[in-house]
């Protein structure tokens, strides 16, 4: 039975839950993954993620900063998984994720595009309009991700007015610019739509 460690102490949300997953895929037979973590946050985080997978789970605390979660690992038993969308369209508003504070909207809005760069089955095109045209422009801290996304087929479109209200034409640094019957019709279309 394999035995897999992942050592994720001092990982920012979503990474330990990113982590587990990619250990996870790369499991070839059956066996326990022990992701260790440094906050009870990321503890229930992963407790959920073995629940969605059908995987019993544990969680100890083994000191002040130290939580080691074990998964009991079945390769190819995964029997929560939800059915894979053909046309799933991510459409971002705005540069930040929520209302409330702004520094920490911006903070999840970066950890909500990583984290879509990471799931198993991508977008197939993710629009950008008014305020989220700012993530797509130079200066952007998701443009890694972003251009990681294009690369991999996903389809980045942002709104050409929504550039020129907040004079970034000239700084689009991922996909390409598009209009607003081309967003409706993208959105109309779609089997689901995720809106962060």
């Amino acid at each position: 039975m394999a035995k897999v460690i992942v050592n994720a102490v001092g990982d920012a949300c979503p990474l330990p839950v990113v982590k587990a997953n990619q250990a996870i895929r790369e499991m070839t037979e059956n066996g326990q993954l022990e992701v260790h973590v440094d906050n009870n946050t990321a503890v229930q985080n992963l407790t959920r993620l073995a629940s969605q997978k059908g995987f019993a789970v544990q969680s100890e605390q083994k000191e002040e900063k130290l939580f080691v979660v074990t998964m009991d690992v079945t390769v190819g038993g995964e029997c929560c998984e939800e059915k894979a969308e053909d046309n799933l369209v991510v459409v971002c508003a705005s540069n930040a994720m929520g209302e409330g504070d702004d520094k920490l909207g911006t903070a999840l809005m970066k950890g909500c595009i990583f984290a879509i760069s990471q799931l198993e089955t991508l977008p197939k095109t993710m629009l950008f309009y008014n305020g989220g045209a700012k993530l797509t422009a130079e200066g952007s801290d998701s443009l890694e991700d972003l251009k990681g996304l294009e690369e991999k087929g996903v389809e980045i479109l942002t709104c050409g007015t929504c550039l020129n209200f907040y004079g970034l034409q000239d700084k689009l640094a991922v996909g390409s610019v598009t209009n607003m019957y081309t967003i409706v019709e993208k959105m109309a279309g779609a089997d689901k739509i995720i809106k962060p």
